[in-house]
C-alpha cells in the first residue's frame, strides 16, 4: 500500500487567498486540526489550528501564515510504514500527498489511515485473538504458526511489541476462527505463556481494547 492509494477524496485544501475564519470553518467540519495550503497545485506546507489561534483576528488571509506553516508530507509511491511513521513523529491529523514535482496530489487523514489499518489487522472479521509472551532469544514465528495451524486455524495477522526494559515480546495473534480453546491448550503444552485471549465467549471491546493499544503503540 503506498501512499496515493490512501488518499481521501473529500479534503480541499486552502488557498492562500482563504481567510484564518475559513480555515477553522473546514477544520471543524473535516474534524482536523491541520489542514494543507496549496497554490496553483504547489503544495506550500500544512497550517495548525493551534497557530491561527495565536492571532487576534481571524480575518487574516492564509498569504500571512506562510511563514508558521509545517513542511510535513509524503510522496505518492511511499509505503504505508513511512506514512505511519510521519504521522507519529509530527503529531498529525492530516498528511499531504505529493508527486515527484512537488505537486499536491490529495491528503491521507488520520481516520482513513485507521480505518485501513483496521482492515490489514483483520479487526471486524470474526475470530478469535490470542496475546502470548515469549522471551526474544526463543521467539520462533514457525512454531507460532504451526502451534495454530495445528489446530485447522489459519492466523490472519499477528503484530509484535518490544516490552520495555525487558527482554520479552508481546504478540498478538488474530485468527479466523473463534473457538480457540484447543489453541490454548496447545500453547499452553508448549510453555508459551498466554496473557490474555478474546473467544466467542468475550465481548467485541475486549477486541477492540486490544487495537486501542495497539494505536497507541504507533502513537497515531
Amino acid at each position: 500500500m503506498t501512499a496515493k492509494e490512501l488518499i481521501s477524496e473529500s479534503i480541499i485544501p486552502l488557498k492562500t487567498t482563504d481567510t484564518a475564519a475559513f480555515a477553522l470553518t473546514l477544520m471543524d467540519e473535516y474534524k482536523l486540526s491541520h489542514m494543507p495550503v496549496v497554490d496553483n497545485g504547489d503544495y506550500l506546507g500544512l497550517i495548525s489550528e493551534t497557530d491561527i489561534l495565536t492571532f487576534n483576528t481571524l480575518d487574516v488571509l492564509i498569504f500571512s501564515l506562510l511563514p508558521n506553516l509545517l513542511r510535513a508530507h509524503v510522496t505518492e509511491n511511499q509505503h504505508l510504514f513511512d506514512i505511519i511513521t510521519a504521522f507519529s513523529s509530527r503529531k498529525l491529523s492530516i498528511l499531504p500527498v505529493l508527486d515527484e514535482t512537488h505537486h499536491y496530489l490529495g491528503s491521507i487523514t488520520q481516520s482513513n489511515l485507521l480505518h485501513y489499518l483496521a482492515d490489514i489487522f483483520a479487526i471486524n472479521n470474526p475470530g478469535g485473538v490470542i496475546v502470548i509472551e515469549v522471551n526474544d532469544k526463543d521467539y520462533l514465528l514457525t512454531e507460532i504458526a504451526q502451534i495454530v495451524e495445528s489446530n485447522d486455524t489459519k492466523v490472519l495477522s499477528m503484530y509484535i511489541h518490544s516490552i520495555p526494559d525487558s527482554t520479552k515480546l508481546e504478540i498478538t495473534l488474530k485468527l479466523n476462527r473463534m473457538n480457540i480453546d484447543p489453541i490454548l491448550q496447545t500453547f499452553a503444552r508448549y510453555n508459551y505463556s498466554v496473557k490474555a485471549s478474546y473467544s466467542e465467549n468475550s465481548n467485541h471491546e475486549g477486541l477492540m481494547d486490544r487495537f486501542d493499544s495497539l494505536l497507541k503503540y504507533l502513537n497515531v
